[in-house]
């Protein structure tokens, strides 16, 4: 039996196309933890558009924290058949769907897909200037502080690591990773685990210890008491920030905002929350879920000019796409077309 779990024709634009999605899974290297839990498999959600000729894929990992199942996900992609039929296209479904995994999976695909039909690269289609190579962050999952300065030891060579704190012994976390990776720039994400009297304790500590940037300290509701303190390190917002609506409540509490496509739903809102971010005054990081290369392709593009590139995933699995990202330590070489795009 094919993988995929089921598929239905639809038309779309005057023109037939098979639309197929599955759960795909990729085993990770070693075990992945945040505050929230460990992994040691992702489940991710692949879509493709076929027109008879050409076939645009795109990817999600569907997120418990909002709610997002990978069932929900594929029954809700499966429910847009019939508009898929009537003529949905990719900027239709901004309105078709709310932000989220479901819609990055279309939109992405939409993207590939018309890439594929007009022999154009998809930034050549957004108005985008050409996408150059970039330095991604390498995470370091939240463990015992021994092993975390192992680790750092071992990516010391990294020029950006991002540390998952959230726990009990921060302190002392961090003060193992500095002393495995002195040269390293630090940024740590504490993914709402901490309390405002936690993080006020941590704060001077983190600086001591020359972190550039705290990413979500606190939970997404309960952020508010930031407008009330003096930030003495940068605050970015990763669960607090989705799309574009999101960012008029974050004024005055965060100084960046952390840009994923399974958070916005899609490239198209993704560029579009960038320029109003830039706007706005903030500071970019351009992250991603714990996905394959398919999704580091389209957050590629969104990344260019990024003060923080955090698209380090495919390093951190045992397996990926047959045409992967191509990385040199913590270089990401542009995608190629016949993975995405």
């Amino acid at each position: 039996m094919s993988r995929w779990s089921r598929y239905r024709d639809i038309g779309v634009a005057m023109t037939r196309l098979l639309l197929r999605v599955a759960e795909e899974r990729f085993r990770v290297a070693g075990t992945f933890t945040i505050s929230r839990g460990s992994r040691t498999e992702i489940r991710v959600v692949t879509v493709e558009l076929h027109d008879g000729a050409f076939c645009g894929r795109g990817e999600c990992v569907p997120y418990q924290r909002y709610g997002e199942t990978v069932e929900g996900v594929i029954e809700t992609i499966r429910s847009l058949a019939e508009d898929l039929s009537n003529g949905l296209d990719r900027v239709g479904l901004l309105s078709r769907l709310p932000a989220g995994a479901a819609r990055n999976a279309l939109d992405c695909a939409f993207w590939d897909l018309e890439a594929k039909r007009s022999g154009l690269a998809v930034w050549k289609l957004a108005g985008l200037p050409p996408p150059a190579r970039l330095s991604t962050a390498y995470t370091l999952s939240l463990g015992e502080p021994g092993s975390m300065r192992d680790a750092a030891v071992q990516n010391a060579h990294r020029p950006l690591l991002k540390i998952k704190l959230g726990s009990d012994r921060d302190a002392e976390r961090i003060e193992a990773i500095r002393s495995g990776a002195p040269h390293s720039t630090l940024i740590v994400d504490a993914n709402e685990g901490w309390t405002i009297d936690q993080y006020l304790d941590l704060a001077p500590h983190l600086v001591s210890m020359g972190v550039a940037l705290v990413e979500q300290p606190l939970p997404a509701g309960a952020d508010e008491v930031l407008r009330e303190i003096v930030r003495p390190l940068p605050i970015c917002a990763d669960e607090s920030c989705h799309d574009r609506h999101s960012l008029k409540d974050l004024v005055g509490k965060y100084d960046a905002v952390n840009i994923k496509l399974d958070k916005t739903g899609g490239l198209t809102e993704a560029l579009e929350l960038k320029r109003e971010a830039l706007n706005a005054g903030f500071d970019l990081m351009v992250g991603c879920m714990l996905g394959t290369s398919l999704a580091m392709a389209p957050a590629f593009l969104v990344a260019q000019g990024a003060r923080y590139v955090d698209l380090d995933a495919p390093l951190l699995l045992a397996e990926d796409r047959e045409i992967p990202v191509q990385y040199n330590g913590s270089v990401m070489e542009p995608p190629t077309g016949s993975l995405w795009g």
